[in-house]
């Protein structure tokens, strides 16, 4: 995906966290962002196409966290603090609340965007528990399975308006919860020392 494109991907998630996604089409969005529509037919086939990328740009930016860090060895607490702070400082681009916007107009594509996007959470937060508990960060009672799932609703509640209404309650303060509350309820005596260690220096909002 070319730098521009995944730069106006970027200003067109934006623009549907903060002015709905109601209507995509070229002309709202080059009204809204001063993208002209030649522009975009050089980068998206239609509206479909754009939803395609939109779908796809969430997905590898969320990818890019694991291409850009070095993990390897690392402390499982610590991996795991560095991807969620990410997460929050790419609120924008990793955020799956455009996709669920888009869910009603474009189900195929959601549905088919959604299971991509889990089954990458699932491989990840599966590999990070388990390196948890052979270092003796986690208790090695866990279900993994079932602990990795959990994290994954965690992960999509934080979005749903009916139960987190954005005007009450911000996502870096929800993020920080979940996370907050996902690792105490499963680390050891020894990870819950290290994590209050690390935990003054994690800022979401930063």
């Amino acid at each position: 995906m070319e730098e521009q494109q995944k730069q106006i991907l970027s200003k067109i998630r934006m623009l549907a966290l903060e002015k709905g996604i109601e209507n995509i089409s070229f002309g709202h969005i080059s009204e809204n962002l001063a993208i002209s529509e030649e522009t975009l037919k050089n980068y998206f086939t239609d509206e479909k196409g754009l939803v395609k990328k939109v779908f796809e740009f969430e997905r590898d930016s969320f990818k890019g966290i694991f291409d850009e860090f070095d993990f390897e060895g690392m402390n499982a607490i610590d991996i795991l603090m560095i991807v969620s702070k990410e997460i929050a400082r790419r609120y924008y681009d990793v955020t799956p609340t455009v996709s669920i916007l888009l869910k009603e107009k474009y189900p195929h594509l959601y549905q088919e965007h959604l299971q991509q996007r889990l089954d990458y959470i699932f491989a990840k937060i599966k590999i990070n528990l388990q390196k948890g508990i052979s270092q003796e960060m986690y208790r090695n009672d866990l279900s993994i399975e079932l602990i990795a799932r959990l994290y994954m609703s965690r992960l999509i509640d934080l979005h749903n308006q009916e139960i987190f209404p954005s005007d009450q309650f911000s996502f870096a303060t929800l993020f920080e919860m979940m996370f907050d509350n996902f690792v105490r309820s499963v680390a050891t005596t020894k990870g819950l020392k290290y994590y209050e260690s690390k935990k003054k220096k994690m800022n979401f909002n930063k």
